[in-house]
């Protein structure tokens, strides 16, 4: 785990929260109580959704459940914790009667040190995701932050028009940019008027792993990268997608959890 983590307390305001997020570039901000207890966390979708700059608007009411994560707990375990919450990080506390958080827990500190076992998928191809979202360079960044937000993703391939894979757009390409706080797209999502492209903010190049490559060449692209996701390419065609929970639930299999 992480120590020392950013958090929030629950009557803090969201305008706040946004900018702590945006200045931290997180997915998730545990929210805490005046004595420094986990109540439990805030999502970066749900922060950066909000479009009304009303500066009464309080934690409190966004406040999602956590996994009640320990410093003890066994590492699989906790990452079934993360897996069956749907979440990519998660405060760890003191103990399960003391809630006083200790530091934080992402799927990569857990992909990190878990291995595939002998019962885990052969291949990537085996857990990718097929059906890939992308981007093309000359869409505007307004449409893909809400596409971002709306389906929950943090980043989505670019290809060219005639498919040929360029790069990835992310969250944080756009956060970094200073494009976080843009308009709604036109009906047709391309650039009009101030809307910048992705091209100028994707990321190059496009890391990604053949159809054939084994879970363990995946986690290491993903670490050595430091990347959310490994696309999946085949013959200089875009052909999937596996992000760090496929990967981290792979590892999983044969474990009996």
């Amino acid at each position: 785990m992480s120590k020392d983590p950013v958090s929030i307390r629950e009557d803090d305001y969201m305008t706040h929260a946004r900018q702590v997020i945006r200045d931290n570039f997180l997915r998730v901000l545990p929210v805490v109580d005046e004595g420094n207890r986990v109540l439990g966390v805030l999502s970066d979708q749900d922060v950066l959704n909000i479009r009304s700059s009303k500066s009464n608007v309080t934690v409190r009411g966004y406040i999602r459940e956590t996994p009640l994560i320990t410093p003890d707990m066994d590492l699989l375990r906790a990452a079934r914790e993360l897996l069956d919450a749907k979440q990519h990080h998660a405060p760890v506390v003191s103990s399960s009667l003391d809630r006083s958080i200790v530091g934080i827990l992402s799927d990569v500190d857990l992909l990190r040190h878990i291995q595939p076992t002998k019962r885990s998928p052969a291949s990537v191809e085996e857990i990718m995701t097929a059906k890939v979202e992308t981007a093309y360079p000359d869409d505007s960044i307004s449409r893909i932050w809400d596409n971002m937000l709306h389906w929950d993703y943090t980043g989505i391939p670019v290809v060219s028009h005639k498919k040929e894979p360029m790069g990835i757009v992310t969250r944080i390409d756009i956060i970094k940019a200073g494009y976080a706080r843009i308009g709604t797209a036109n009906m047709h999502g391309r650039s009009s008027g101030g809307s910048m492209r992705v091209e100028k903010v994707m990321s190059t190049p496009l890391y990604s792993v053949a159809p054939e490559s084994s879970i363990s060449e995946a986690i290491g692209e993903i670490l050595r990268n430091d990347i959310g996701r490994i696309s999946v390419t085949d013959g200089g065609r875009l052909v999937g997608i596996a992000d760090r929970h496929d990967l981290l639930r792979a590892c999983l299999e044969g474990t009996g959890l």
